[in-house]
């Protein structure tokens, strides 16, 4: 982390099942980075720093660990667990990862690929270790930002006003998950800090990882962006839940669901609504009046004609 991590952050969300869900359950859901909107987010570029013979150990480690990672996981699923098949794993790791290394070596030489640097095998081999690291981070984000009064962060992600921001305090122990978005540089991984990492750099592994998760252009500067990384999916939060700031078009109906909803929980949530300063293009919020909503919802619409059933239709003056 460059700096210290906000008292709050915030995450804007349309009204639908899942933000019922994350707020009547308290959970945080990370994202595959493949929905994101912007299509270079989370797709690193591996540059060829360094030798071939490098680059091949390289691959061929990435590939042994994913082979053997997805074969114990499957070995556990059908409780396989005895000597033979821990040997079985490692064995065939190893020759999937030395096939890999045969097969990048003859497609090398195929005509149609540049003889300009790196070269022809540095490049096939540096392109296979960036398909390795998209396959390794496979990890779901929860992307929050800074601040509640964003009109941009209202437009791209609250539904244009007609949705929610859910404030987060960020408790002590909670703080090392936050990670601040880097904005501008590039998308370059060295492989050499592939190999390092693998080799346990722990400098090497931050340099990858804020490479691969951590980076974004600078015209997404306004977001000011913090991430949590996580298993993809619905997770209980490791946040504490403070505040929910309702967008301008957000409806009554909706600010009412959500007070009902949280009605009762055991550490109360702030509620409020955004309003224009009249004049200006900023925004500012104020506390919603939970009792006056409950006092208009829940309504029953035919109460207000069976008011009038003692009349008679035809002897109403207004009728006529």
């Amino acid at each position: 982390m460059n700096k210290a991590v906000p008292a709050v952050l915030y995450k804007y969300r349309r009204f639908d099942a899942r933000t019922i869900e994350l707020l009547c359950a308290d959970r945080l859901y990370y994202a595959d980075p493949d929905t994101f909107n912007d299509p270079l987010d989370c797709q690193p570029c591996v540059e060829a720093d360094c030798d071939v013979a490098t680059l091949e150990r390289t691959v061929y480690e990435l590939v042994r660990r994913r082979v053997e990672g997805e074969m114990r996981m499957g070995a556990r699923t059908v409780k396989y667990r005895g000597p033979k098949t821990i040997s079985h794993i490692e064995k065939h790791s190893r020759e999937e990862a030395q096939q890999t290394i045969d097969r990048l070596r003859y497609n090398a030489t195929d005509p149609d690929l540049s003889d300009d640097p790196p070269g022809p095998h540095a490049y096939v081999l540096a392109s296979t270790i960036e398909n390795e690291l998209l396959r390794q981070y496979n990890k779901g984000i929860l992307s929050l930002a800074t601040r509640h009064d964003c009109p941009l962060m209202w437009s791209h992600y609250g539904d244009q006003h007609r949705g929610l921001c859910i404030g987060y305090s960020v408790p002590e122990e909670a703080r090392t998950q936050l990670h601040e978005v880097l904005y501008g540089g590039n998308r370059n991984v060295k492989a050499s800090d592939v190999a390092a990492m693998l080799a346990g750099d722990e400098q090497a592994r931050v340099a990858v990882d804020e490479a691969v998760l951590l980076r974004k252009a600078p015209d997404w500067r306004y977001e000011n962006e913090w991430r949590v990384l996580g298993t993809r999916g619905a997770e209980d939060s490791t946040l504490e839940m403070v505040e929910i700031v309702f967008g301008m078009r957000c409806g009554s109906t909706v600010m009412h669901t959500v007070a009902s909803a949280l009605k009762g929980r055991e550490k109360p949530v702030e509620l409020f609504e955004m309003h224009e300063v009249r004049g200006t293009f900023e925004l500012q919020r104020s506390e919603v009046n939970v009792d006056e909503l409950s006092v208009y919802y829940p309504r029953r619409a035919l109460s207000a004609f069976e008011g009038f059933e003692f009349l008679d239709p035809e002897g109403d003056e207004s009728s006529a």
